[in-house]
C-alpha cells in the first residue's frame, strides 16, 4: 500500500484519529447531515494521479519573459482580445449616437430619430456589458491556467537546482519567488494586461473618431496634449521602474527575515533575542515601507499632473470648438460628441496610471523569476547520460580535488578505493573535509579535478535518478515531513507494501516505537518530527533508508546527538542497515568508527592515514592520539558514573 492508512491519500489519520491527536472530542457526522454528506461524496469526481514530466534544465531554453509566458495560451489570449474589441467598440458608440440624437433628432424635431437612436444606444450598452462579463470570466480561467503552469514550473525548477544554490540563497527569498512574485503576476494578468488593452484600444478608437469628427480641432487638441503627456509618462516610467525594483527586493528581505526568525525561534528565545529581532525586523519592514512610499509619491505627482493636462485640453476644445460653432463650421452635436470623446480619451490615461503601477510590479516580479529560471544546476545531468545499472557498491575517488569556492580548495588530491560491501569510516577534525567526500559520492557536488566512480562508472555520465535510487543518505539530524509515520518511512519507496514496511520497522527496531504511538504508523509526526524524540526520529530515518534498499549508504554520524539509551537502539538499527551494503560513515565518535572495516583519517582536505582500527592504533599517528583521548574520556565518564 503506497500511502495507505485510515486517513486516505497521504497516510493521515481519519477524522476520529485527527481529533484524538489534537486532544479534541469527535462525535461523528450529525445524523441530520449524513444524507447531505453522502450526496456530496457521490458527486465528487475521481481524481487520477497527475502526470508531471520532470526533466533537467535545457540550457538552450530562451529566457522567461512576459511575452513568452502569455504566448503559451496564444489562442485563448486572441479570444480575450476579441472580446475586448467588441466591448470597446460598443462602449464608445455612445457619443456618436448622442451627436446624431442632437443634430438629427432634437434640433431637427424628429421623434423617430430620437427613439431609434435611444434603442441602438441601449442595445450597444447591453452588448458591451455582456462582452465585459464574458471577458472577465474568460481571462479569469486563462489567468489561473497560466499561473498554475508557472507555479509548477518554478517549483520543478527549484527541485532541479543543486544543493549549493540553497546553501547560498536564503529560504525566505526563495519563498518570495513562489509567493509574492507570482501573486504580482496574477494581479498583472487579472487586473493589468487585459485592462491595459481595453484602455489602450479606447484611446486609439477615440483618437480616430476625433479626427473623423473634426480634423482641425483634433489636431489642435493632440498637438497640445500628447507632447505634455508623453514627457510626463516617460518621467513616471523611469521613476516607477526604480521604485518597483526596490519594492520586490525589500519584500524578499522581509520574508527572508521572517522565515529565519520562525525557524530559529527556540534559539531566539533561549538567548533572549526577541526584542533585538523585533527591532531588526522593524528596520527591514521600514525599508520596505520606504520603497512603497517612494512609488506612492511618484504616482501622486503623475496623477494630478495628467488631470491638469486633461483639464487644459478640455478648456482649449471648448474655446476653439465653441468659436467654430458660432462660425457655423461645427454643429452643437459634433461639439458635444467631441467633448464627450475627449473625456473618454483622458479617462483611460488616468486608468493607465494605476495599470502601469500594476504592470511595473508585475514586470519586477518577471525579472526576479527570470533570474531564478535562468539559474542552472551546478551539478548538471548530461544530455547523453545513461542509467546506472544495478551496482555492487565499488566506490573509487581518483585524485579528487574540490572547493566550494573557486579560490579555496577543501579537498586536495584525495584517492580512495572502497570495496563492495565494505563499511568505511571517515574521521578527523571538524572542517577537515569528511562531509565533503560524502557529498561527492552522492553527487551533490562534482569534483573540480579527478573522478568519482561507482563500479567503474564516472558519476558525471549517469542520470541522477538512476544514481540516487541506489544511494541512501542518513544525515546527522533526521528530517521528517509533516504527515504520518508511514508516509515518512515510505518516502523513498511510496509503492512499498504493508508487509515490506513492517519488515523494515522490525529489522531496524522502529516497531517498538510504532507500538507506543496512539495510531501506530498512521500517527502524525508534524513538521520536522516535532512530536518524536531525537532517537525516534533517527530510527525512523534508518528505517526509511532500509526500506529504500540502497546499495551504497552514507551516514553522517547517525548517533552524534543521542543519549546512551537512544544510541544503543540506533546502533542496533545500524547493524541491520549496514549488512550487505557498502557504507561510508562520517564518524565524530570513535565508537562508530571502530565498527568500520577500514578507517581514513582526514586532515585539512587530505587522507593522512588509512587502515583498520587495529592498524591505525598500532601506527601511533593521529588516529592513535584520538583513540587515546577517547579512552581517557570514556574512563573518566565511567568513573563519574
Amino acid at each position: 500500500m503506497a500511502w495507505g492508512g485510515a486517513g486516505g491519500g497521504f497516510g493521515g489519520p481519519s477524522a476520529v484519529a485527527s481529533s484524538r491527536a489534537a486532544g479534541l472530542p469527535f462525535a461523528g457526522v450529525p445524523a441530520e447531515l449524513a444524507d447531505r454528506v453522502e450526496a456530496i461524496l457521490e458527486t465528487e469526481p475521481e481524481h487520477t494521479k497527475p502526470h508531471v514530466p520532470f526533466t533537467q534544465v535545457d540550457e538552450h531554453e530562451p529566457p522567461f519573459t512576459l511575452r513568452r509566458f502569455l504566448a503559451t495560451r496564444k489562442g485563448a489570449m486572441t479570444g480575450a482580445f476579441a472580446l475586448v474589441l467588441v466591448e470597446t467598440l460598443t462602449l464608445q458608440a455612445g457619443p456618436l449616437l448622442t451627436q446624431r440624437a442632437i443634430d438629427k433628432g432634437i434640433l431637427a424635431g424628429s421623434i423617430e430619430v430620437l427613439v431609434v437612436t435611444s434603442i441602438i444606444y441601449a442595445v450597444s450598452v447591453v452588448i458591451s456589458m455582456i462582452a465585459s462579463g464574458w471577458r472577465v470570466a474568460w481571462t479569469g480561467r486563462v489567468g489561473e491556467s497560466l499561473l498554475y503552469d508557472l507555479r509548477v514550473r518554478v517549483f520543478a525548477h527549484l527541485q532541479r537546482l543543486s544543493i549549493d544554490f540553497f546553501t547560498a540563497e536564503k529560504a525566505g527569498r526563495v519563498m518570495t519567488r513562489m509567493t509574492s512574485d507570482i501573486e504580482a503576476l496574477s494581479q498583472l494578468f487579472q487586473d493589468g494586461i487585459v485592462n491595459l488593452a481595453v484602455q489602450g484600444l479606447t484611446m486609439i478608437i477615440v483618437t480616430v473618431i476625433l479626427f473623423l469628427l473634426n480634423p482641425a480641432l483634433a489636431a489642435v487638441t493632440v498637438l497640445m496634449v500628447v507632447p505634455a503627456m508623453t514627457i510626463a509618462t516617460i518621467w513616471y516610467r523611469n521613476a516607477s521602474d526604480r521604485g518597483y525594483t526596490r519594492v520586490r527586493e525589500r519584500i524578499a528581505e522581509v520574508l527572508a527575515d521572517l522565515q529565519e526568525s520562525l525557524s530559529g525561534i527556540r534559539i531566539i528565545s533561549a538567548h533572549n533575542r526577541r526584542r533585538h529581532n523585533v527591532q531588526q525586523h522593524r528596520n527591514i519592514v521600514g525599508e520596505y515601507q520606504g520603497a512603497n512610499q517612494y512609488t506612492a509619491r511618484v504616482g501622486a505627482v503623475y496623477g494630478p499632473l495628467t488631470d491638469l493636462i486633461g483639464a487644459c485640453g478640455q478648456a482649449v476644445v471648448l474655446l476653439v470648438g465653441g468659436n467654430m460653432v458660432l462660425n457655423g463650421s461645427l454643429t452643437i452635436g459634433e461639439l458635444t460628441a467631441f467633448v464627450l470623446y475627449l473625456a473618454a480619451f483622458f479617462a483611460p490615461i488616468q486608468q493607465l496610471v494605476q495599470l502601469y503601477t500594476t504592470y511595473q510590479s508585475g514586470q519586477a516580479a518577471v525579472d526576479k523569476l527570470q533570474e531564478l529560471l535562468a539559474t542552472h544546476p551546478s551539478v548538471p545531468e548530461r544530455p547523453d547520460a545513461v542509467d546506472l545499472p544495478p551496482i555492487s557498491g565499488h566506490v573509487v575517488l581518483d585524485h579528487v580535488s574540490f572547493g566550494y569556492a573557486a579560490a579555496q580548495e577543501v579537498l586536495h588530491d584525495v584517492t580512495l578505493d572502497i570495496a563492495p560491501g565494505e563499511t568505511f569510516a571517515l574521521v578527523g577534525a571538524t572542517g577537515a573535509g569528511k562531509s565533503t567526500i560524502a557529498k561527492l559520492v552522492t553527487r551533490f557536488y562534482d569534483p573540480t579535478q579527478g573522478t568519482v566512480s561507482i563500479d567503474g562508472t564516472d558519476l558525471r555520465g549517469v542520470t541522477l535518478g538512476s544514481l540516487r535510487r541506489q544511494l541512501g543518505v542518513v544525515p546527522q539530524e533526521a528530517f521528517l515531513f509533516a504527515g504520518s509515520v508511514r508516509s515518512n518511512v515510505t518516502f523513498a519507496r511510496p509503492d512499498a507494501t504493508d508487509a515490506e514496511v513492517a519488515e523494515a520497522c522490525q529489522a531496524v527496531g522502529l516497531d517498538e516505537v510504532v507500538d507506543r504511538l496512539p495510531q501506530g504508523l498512521d500517527t502524525l509526526v508534524h513538521e520536522r518530527g516535532a512530536t518524536l524524540s531525537s532517537g525516534e526520529r533517527q530510527l525512523l530515518a534508518l528505517t526509511r533508508a532500509f526500506l529504500a534498499r540502497p546499495r551504497v549508504l552514507v551516514l553522517d554520524e547517525a548517533t552524534a546527538n543521542l543519549d546512551l539509551r537512544s544510541e544503543a537502539q540506533v546502533e542496533r538499527g545500524l547493524d541491520a542497515l549496514l549488512e550487505g551494503r557498502t557504507a561510508i560513515l562520517i564518524a565524530h565518535r570513535l565508537a562508530t568508527a571502530m565498527r568500520a572495516d577500514r578507517i581514513a583519517v582526514v586532515d585539512e582536505g587530505r587522507i593522512v592515514e588509512l587502515g583498520s582500527h587495529a592498524e591505525l592504533v598500532a601506527l601511533g599517528g593521529q588516529y592513535a592520539a584520538m583513540f587515546d583521548t577517547w579512552q581517557r574520556h570514556m574512563t573518566g565518564r565511567n568513573g563519574d558514573d
